[in-house]
């Protein structure tokens, strides 16, 4: 990035840097933080920017949505900031507000990802930028950017830590003394979000050898994504499958020992029919509760791992997410092509999109505090009280 931008948008990558998925604070109070925003208040770029973001209903996309717009204003932009309860029409109406109300860019995080080709039209033939936010975008070349995590490598580590979880694995990768068979269960995550597919090639890819040798059984057979799909990622939606995943393969005593789970939401519902289950042996890991992965470390789920109960998340630190986010907008209102370390893998369906990928982590009860609260994430309090200050 050249100088001039720099000092424009230092604060806001900072800013968004330092803020916490859900409100943790320590990283915003450092002298580093707070030198870099005086320097930037110098210099501001200026322009309006919509932000699309899903819903309320997941505390991450509160955190990503608050921090995009902290981000940006901290670098000199208005922002317009929208969240649609995970109804698909109200995204649409507020993104067609922003294009109307004469948004210079948008940065959008789409329920359905092949449901706004109107607006992106709209967009396009307005001059506007879009930039797809952590969910790609489908079925339209009016997708100019793409920042998201390696969500491939998202599945990969979640399947690890199952095998970590069972024994397979050790967490240096390593193989593992467990020798099986294991029975497992598979939930992906909502049909309508392409990150669902990457989540879940990326985890079958790295079970299917351990499937093929009938280390791991899937029990009830479904091991196709249609199968094991969770509509709008709900936790409801979850508790209920995995209640009738019980009744209808576990009740004649068969043991369950693990459930890949792509998302903490998900894994929480899974987690209570378990532990409302007769058949399960405890409320647990140590007592018999079977294994439960996960994504987002949110902090109910954080807490969950540190008490036993969930085995493991990934930790997706949104906070870079942002950051990126705010640097490909500032690119794209100087005129400039923002940087992209992958041209090759997001496909949409009508093109390549340019995107940006950025690294994740396996968090289990021993790197809780390397990982999440070292880091400014979460705080010691926070993960102890499972709920965000």
């Amino acid at each position: 990035m050249s100088t001039r931008k720099f000092a424009a948008v230092a604060a806001g990558l900072t800013l968004a840097l330092s803020l916490a998925a859900c409100g943790g604070s320590g990283a915003g109070d450092t002298e580093e933080t707070a030198g870099t925003a005086d320097g930037a208040a110098e210099e501001t770029m200026g322009g309006k920017i919509g932000v699309a973001m899903p819903t309320q209903t997941s505390e991450r996309w509160i955190a990503d949505g608050d921090a995009v717009k902290a981000g940006l204003e901290e670098a000199g932009y208005e922002v317009d900031l929208q969240f649609a309860g995970d109804d698909i029409p109200t995204q649409s109406q507020q993104i067609d507000s922003m294009i109307t109300q004469g948004a210079d860019l948008l940065i959008i995080a789409a329920i359905d990802g092949t449901a706004l080709s109107g607006q992106l039209q709209a967009a396009a033939d307005a001059g506007i930028p879009v930039i797809a936010y952590d969910r790609l975008i489908r079925d339209s070349e009016n997708v100019d950017f793409y920042v998201t995590f390696d969500n491939y490598q998202v599945g990969v580590q979640q399947a690890t830590s199952l095998l970590v979880g069972l024994g397979i694995l050790n967490a240096d990768g390593s193989e593992g003394d467990a020798a099986g068979p294991f029975n497992i269960e598979l939930f992906a995550g909502s049909l309508d979000d392409n990150n669902a597919f990457f989540f879940f090639n990326g985890a079958i890819d790295t079970l299917q050898e351990y499937i093929d040798a009938g280390t791991l059984v899937v029990k009830s057979g479904q091991t196709e994504i249609e199968q094991v799909a969770t509509l709008r990622w709900l936790q409801e939606t979850a508790q209920k499958r995995m209640e009738d995943l019980l009744t209808a393969s576990y009740s004649d005593g068969t043991t369950l020992h693990g459930v890949l789970s792509p998302y903490d939401g998900i894994s929480r519902g899974i987690i209570t029919a378990l532990q409302n289950s007769p058949g399960i042996a405890g409320d647990t890991i140590a007592d018999g509760l079977p294994i439960v992965t996960g994504q987002d470390a949110e902090i109910a789920s954080v807490k969950l791992i540190a008490d036993g109960v969930q085995f493991a998340t990934i930790f997706k630190d949104t906070r870079k997410l942002a950051a990126q986010s705010v640097l490909a907008a500032v690119d794209f209102l100087a005129d400039e092509e923002p940087e992209a370390n992958d041209i090759e893998t997001y496909d949409n369906g009508v093109k390549i999109v340019p995107s940006y990928l950025l690294e994740s982590d396996i968090v289990y009860t021993d790197n809780i505090q390397a990982l999440l609260v070292d880091s400014g994430y979460w705080t010691a309090e926070e993960v102890a009280s499972g709920v965000a200050e």
